[in-house]
């Protein structure tokens, strides 16, 4: 169970983010997490947290990210969180020890990349399939900063197929298409 309540993690993400494309990276990921853990009958709010503020001191401190917001969790008692965000990157060499730790790894730059492809077609996420992912997936030139190893590494470490992974935030992310701007 979280010490720090959706609130109060909005509250810290708003201070440190003020771009856009960031909070809506920020509630896209929030809203797959979320999902995940009730998926596997963890605690979704705490899940939620954790996509909520796994890139909240980017903006702020590029520098030091992951290191700012990871200090101020364990600082509040928030270690699980805390290790997740620590280990959303394979390059950062920390070790997958959760389900948490694995699902915000598998779902960060996928959901990035998914909202990448949302908006380059005029239906949105209307219609989008796994197949049309994976072939976008393919096009290095296409979302290029979205590090194809990465959404790789995650799949391996949650254990989940490609097709269904997808499938799972194509779902979630459909059922928020107007909050997000993806309709």
């Amino acid at each position: 169970m979280s010490q720090i309540t959706r609130e109060q993690a909005r509250k810290l993400l708003e201070n440190w983010t003020k771009t856009d494309s960031l909070l809506r990276h920020a509630r896209s990921v929030e809203l797959v997490m979320e999902a995940y853990g009730r998926h596997f009958g963890e605690d979704a709010e705490e899940w939620a947290i954790t996509g909520m503020l796994h890139d909240a001191d980017y903006e702020a401190f590029p520098e030091e990210h992951p290191h700012k917001i990871v200090a101020l969790l364990k600082d509040q008692g928030e270690e699980k969180i805390a290790h997740a965000i620590s280990a959303h990157y394979t390059k950062w060499g920390v070790s997958y020890e959760t389900l948490l730790d694995k699902a915000l790894l598998a779902s960060d730059e996928l959901t990035g990349f998914i909202i990448a492809c949302c908006q380059v077609r005029p239906e949105g996420i209307n219609g989008l399939t796994p197949k049309s992912v994976k072939k976008k997936l393919k096009q290095k030139s296409f979302a290029a900063k979205v590090e194809r190893d990465e959404i790789e590494a995650g799949v391996q470490q949650l254990g989940v197929e490609l097709d269904e992974h997808i499938q799972f935030i194509i779902n979630v992310l459909e059922e928020n298409r107007e909050e997000l701007g993806i309709g």
